[in-house]
């Protein structure tokens, strides 16, 4: 099957997307229709100027314009702006469910209550589903560079909106900010029912991913690419079939690789890691989706075996109930 096939193929096929940061899906067009509705000065003359600073040297030259860029959402209705223009783009990809990071304290910091962020998200969500029939579910993501305290309270105001997310994960600068930090947090939301999952082995050692899993009880690993360099830790992902939402254009545009034709997404799949494909923060990182699946067939010459794999392992990997995965598995194989 040649590339524009098995592309046209994957796009057909059922996909969850379980790595996906709303708040980094702000086209540069929003954030001047944004910025433009709520008067908000951004130090950028133009749409162009904007997207011409979406040029990073690593995951910190991102999250100082992603913090930036965010400075534009004040109302509910930008927030459901912001989603809905997200779901538009992932059912045009294929994308049946999404699992959704949000992070409160990019918006609390600025002043925006939690409900506001809640609220405007809902929205969105419910509008999807009316229309695409697209499912989705929203996971609250403490700022790692920020301070246990500050996570503990995040976790506070969002518990008053309990119904509106999933689970909980831990974002923002890797380096120097271990997952133990966060271990007494974590192990609140666990009692509070929530499911667990973490970035880790981004641009941290494979050490934060063993922590992630032992002292987080995280359920997902968010990025583990680093992963390959443990052999130990390899065996152990793949005995716990532990899903890594690999987000490959965005490891390119960070610099984590700096060829696609060097990604590790085959050798992950060959090696039987639980690996998928996400967008992270599409419209910082050079595209939503199926962007991400394109380069990886173009560049790592993925099959139509591996493509399926990939879909399913979304699937499977989601929080979904299991009659629903075993229904979209079946549309996968078929």
């Amino acid at each position: 099957m040649h590339h524009a096939e098995l592309i046209d193929l994957t796009r057909r096929l059922p996909k969850a997307e379980l790595h996906l940061h709303i708040e980094g899906t702000l086209e540069p067009e929003m954030i001047f229709a944004l910025a433009e509705r709520n008067r908000v000065s951004i130090p950028y003359a133009s749409v162009e100027e904007l997207r011409a600073a979406y040029a990073f040297t690593n995951l910190q030259s991102f999250l100082d314009l992603y913090y930036a860029g965010a400075s534009v959402l004040l109302q509910e209705e930008d927030f459901f702006d912001m989603a809905f223009a997200y779901f538009e783009r992932a059912h045009a990809d294929g994308v049946v469910h999404a699992e959704i990071f949000v992070d409160p304290q990019t918006h609390t910091q600025r002043g925006v209550p939690v409900a506001t962020v809640f609220a405007g998200l809902a929205r969105a969500r419910r509008v999807a589903f009316e229309r695409f029939g697209m499912s989705s579910q929203l996971i609250v993501c403490f700022l790692r560079h920020l301070s246990e305290a500050d996570a503990f309270d995040t976790l506070e105001a969002c518990a008053a909106h309990r119904n509106e997310f999933v689970g909980v994960g831990l974002d923002s600068s890797e380096v120097g900010h271990p997952p133990e930090k966060f271990e007494r947090v974590f192990a609140n939301a666990r009692a509070m029912g929530l499911r667990v999952v973490a970035h880790a082995g981004e641009e941290g050692p494979p050490e934060y991913i063993w922590s992630a899993l032992n002292t987080l009880k995280a359920e997902r690993i968010d990025h583990g690419v680093r992963c390959l360099e443990d052999e130990a830790l390899v065996a152990e992902l793949v005995a716990k079939q532990m899903p890594l939402t690999v987000c490959p254009l965005s490891n390119l545009k960070l610099c984590v690789v700096n060829d696609m034709a060097k990604h590790p997404l085959k050798k992950m799949l060959d090696q039987g890691l639980a690996a998928m494909v996400n967008s992270d923060d599409p419209a910082y990182f050079g595209g939503y989706l199926m962007a991400n699946f394109a380069a990886c067939i173009r560049a790592l010459d993925i099959d139509e075996a591996a493509v399926r794999k990939l879909c399913a392992n979304s699937i499977q990997a989601s929080f979904m109930p299991q009659a629903w995965k075993a229904e979209r598995l079946s549309d996968v194989q078929a």
